[in-house]
């Protein structure tokens, strides 16, 4: 089986397996499993923060973090294509009354500082409390710059609101730039990663923040039956897939970009190879049914998702062999 369809559908490695079978047990709620209290030592000091919590999923990490730093009746600015706006059940407004303000994305990920200015509502009755900024990075495979990120930071302190960052492919940014991860999430107040996509643990994420801040994700993390008790053996995972596997995600980048070139050879596809930054590739076309090349596709065990843009993953269990597996498939499928 080849499958491009995302990056969480990685696979743990022989030692990761390993290290989860070896992983010391305790019970999470009472904060006295090592194994997670480990892991949440090491990423808060990787990523520079006071405390972290190990959480499920990518979409309980976010939702936790929104609830923690917003209230009832309370806004969050993020982007329209945001994957805790669009992608996540609309998780803050059904369970935390919390609602979104989107704002239109730019091509380069981004949102317009002017846009966002005004979108900050005035201390008025009539609307609801702007408190939070939500971004997120990579955003479809786009990496926001530190320049941009700055920016908005100084706005959101000029309005006194908190800064989210959705990082659930942070490290893939870091590695695009080429910089430290710390350096990377330093103007955010709380931060999101996730490990279960390029970094290749089976299951869970991380939120990062103060003392304070975690301490009241904590408790919505109960209320959200977040709580794991022998989590440890996942949290094993996740440590060693943030010691071993993160500069490994410039080689995915390389089969990103490499299977963009492949593609972009097919005249029936539209594909820009310039486009690509990390590990995923966008592919357009007028003549090919995605839906229907998927369905072909996946007779011959290979895994796409279909859609109006078909958007190819690489990650630690595709490499150049199997792009070349799924370039000459498509090709078949389009030569009929």
């Amino acid at each position: 089986m080849i499958d491009f369809r995302s990056d969480t559908v990685t696979q743990p490695c022989a030692a990761m397996r390993q290290a989860m079978f070896d992983a010391p047990l305790g019970d999470d709620v009472y904060q006295d499993d090592p194994s997670v209290n480990a892991l949440q030592d090491y990423a808060a000091e990787l990523l520079g923060f006071d405390d972290a919590l190990f959480t499920p999923s990518g979409t309980q990490a976010n939702l936790l973090a929104l609830m923690a730093h917003c209230g009832r009746g309370d806004e969050y600015i993020c982007g329209q294509q945001a994957h805790n706006y669009l992608y996540e059940g609309g998780g803050a407004a059904v369970l935390g009354s919390v609602q979104a303000q989107p704002i239109e994305n730019l091509r380069d990920g981004s949102m317009d500082l002017n846009k966002v200015r005004a979108a900050i509502k005035a201390d008025d009755i009539h609307f609801v409390k702007t408190k939070l900024i939500s971004l997120e990075n990579t955003i479809n495979g786009k990496v926001l710059s530190q320049d941009y990120m700055a920016a908005i930071q100084a706005l959101a302190f000029e309005h006194n609101l908190r800064m989210h960052l959705d990082g659930a492919r942070a490290f893939n940014a870091a590695v695009k730039l080429d910089i430290p991860i710390c350096e990377l999430v330093q103007y955010f107040d709380s931060v999101s990663i996730c490990l279960s996509k390029g970094l290749g643990a089976p299951v869970g994420s991380l939120l990062m923040g103060s003392q304070d801040f975690i301490a009241r994700a904590r408790r919505w993390r109960k209320t959200c039956g977040g709580g794991m008790r022998q989590a440890g053996m996942l949290a094993a995972a996740g440590l060693y897939a943030l010691q071993h596997n993160v500069a490994r995600l410039a080689d995915d980048h390389d089969n990103a970009l490499y299977l963009a070139k492949q593609l972009a050879a097919i005249t029936e596809l539209d594909v820009k190879p310039e486009l690509v930054q990390t590990n995923m590739v966008f592919v357009k076309s007028e003549v090919v049914n995605f839906n229907e090349l998927a369905a072909a596709l996946q007779n011959q065990g290979i895994f796409i998702s279909g859609g109006q843009v078909l958007r190819l993953v690489t990650h630690l269990d595709v490499n150049k062999d199997k792009i070349d597996k799924l370039v000459a498939a498509i090709k078949r499928y389009i030569r009929g």
